[in-house]
């Protein structure tokens, strides 16, 4: 497939993708064994050097999205990605010597949203493991403090807070408000507004009009995405039809996540080593599902080769160990 058929957003070109992949891969390597030089102590430069790699490492996350790459590939890029967050609430709280010092600060709408997107990563994704995880960082300085923040965490954690209250007015409020309407079509028109208002209410974003220059001298756009929107929109169970094709609207996440509702539930995480890759031997004997290919469940036995569908709307074909372990048929004795 070319790179202009793949890619999710029509700004990313497949020139500015290759040079900006590779720049934020050497940034990433660089301040993982590096402290800046004019940081004045070395636990101040662990904590400068640690969130560069943390919001390099997601913006790499956001960029591969963008440019098309499988969504099975991000379930475990996830993980990656919140333990670079976690690297760096260790030494933020070291330097600060705050024990509840948090990695993104609110009060910043970039990063806020940064937050949210994380949160919706982890239930479109399958990886409701990691929002503890999450929670340990943030919680410390925000529990209570925002209705969005609790309404997102309360899907998977129990003994949220009820708060009416939040940080940005623009455009959140309109997200909120999706989560206590009477009825779905209310919570549609809200998130198509919320939509609509998005791009327009992060102008003080770093980010924000960061496509008009794609070229190596730019090097800050990733791509645009209200990811918080679509996992809302799953959360709530919506027809997202009358939204599905604005821009910021990543639809292909919501489809993955509910195609994986499916064939796992909805409240499942696989684990890494109960996922294998198309072409590859199968690790454990037992029966074995293909978000890439429809009705695939079916028995494996160990070493025997999984498949590999051709018209994977995902790209490469993901293996997934099912929760429906089912003993294969005997044959019968006549």
């Amino acid at each position: 497939m070319q790179f202009h058929e793949k890619r999710r957003q029509q700004f990313l070109n497949e020139n500015y993708y290759n040079f900006f992949t590779n720049f934020i891969e050497k940034t990433i390597l660089h301040w993982r064994d590096h402290i800046p030089s004019n940081a004045g102590s070395e636990v101040f430069g662990r904590a400068l050097a640690s969130i560069d790699v943390a919001n390099q490492t997601f913006d790499l996350f956001i960029l591969k999205y963008t440019g098309g790459e499988p969504i099975d590939t991000f379930r475990d890029d996830l993980t990656k990605v919140i333990e670079t967050f976690e690297l760096n609430t260790i030494y933020e709280r070291e330097y600060s010597d705050d024990p509840n010092f948090p990695p993104l600060r609110f009060a910043e709408i970039d990063e806020y949203e940064r937050a949210m997107q994380l949160i919706g990563l982890c239930y479109l994704l399958h990886r409701r493991d990691l929002l503890p995880r999450l929670a340990a960082m943030l919680d410390g300085a925000f529990a209570g403090k925002d209705t969005l923040y609790e309404d997102m965490f309360a899907y998977e954690l129990k003994d949220r807070y009820e708060v009416d209250e939040w940080y940005h007015d623009k455009p959140y409020r309109d997200l909120i408000n999706s989560f206590y309407r009477d009825t779905p079509e209310e919570s549609i028109m809200d998130i198509d507004r919320y939509l609509k208002a998005w791009y327009q209410s992060m102008k003080k974003a770093p980010w924000h009009d960061s496509h008009l220059d794609t070229s190596e001298a730019g090097g800050a756009y990733s791509g645009y995405w209200a990811i918080e929107a679509a996992a809302a929109v799953y959360l709530l169970d919506l027809d997202d039809r009358s939204f599905r094709d604005h821009i910021v609207y990543p639809k292909d996440l919501v489809d993955y996540a509910r195609n994986l509702d499916k064939q796992l539930g909805p409240a499942s995480s696989v684990p890494e080593e109960l996922r294998v890759e198309g072409g590859k031997p199968c690790p454990q004997t037992g029966n074995w599902f293909s978000p890439a290919i429809p009705d695939s469940l079916r028995h494996f036995e160990q070493g025997e080769i999984m498949p590999v569908s051709a018209n994977s709307q995902y790209g490469v074909t993901i293996w997934q160990w099912s929760t429906e372990q089912l003993p294969p048929l005997k044959p019968t004795v006549e």
